[in-house]
């Protein structure tokens, strides 16, 4: 039983090509950003509390690490506050909601 559930938490899910470049992108800008900071693999590792295997992964954009850890390496490089501007300005979901408002036919009453 122990050998099923092994095999099922390590099932990966497949990416979509073009998510596969996202991640890719986001992943060589990581190591980017720790590059420029002149800070190694392993200082950046061991900071975050990770391998540098996995540090590794990161830099190449791999979907097997957890967002977790992504956030623990974005910190280390001091820009954690990047993570809150996903969906922040969601430009499609502003214009669903605004197709579904409803307007009434008259001005309202004035007291």
């Amino acid at each position: 039983m122990y050998n099923i559930l092994q095999v099922m938490s390590k099932s990966n899910s497949i990416l979509l090509p073009k998510l596969e470049r996202l991640l890719e992108e986001m992943g060589e800008q990581i190591k980017l950003a720790r590059l420029r900071r002149k800070l190694s693999a392993d200082q950046v590792a061991e900071r975050a509390g990770t391998s540098r295997r996995t540090l590794y992964s990161i830099e190449k954009g791999k979907s097997s690490v957890s967002i977790g850890i992504y956030i623990k390496v974005l910190n280390v490089l001091g820009l954690e506050k990047d993570v809150l501007n996903i969906a922040k300005d969601d430009v499609l979901g502003r214009k669903l909601q605004d197709i579904g408002l409803t307007t009434k036919e008259r001005a309202p009453k004035r007291n």
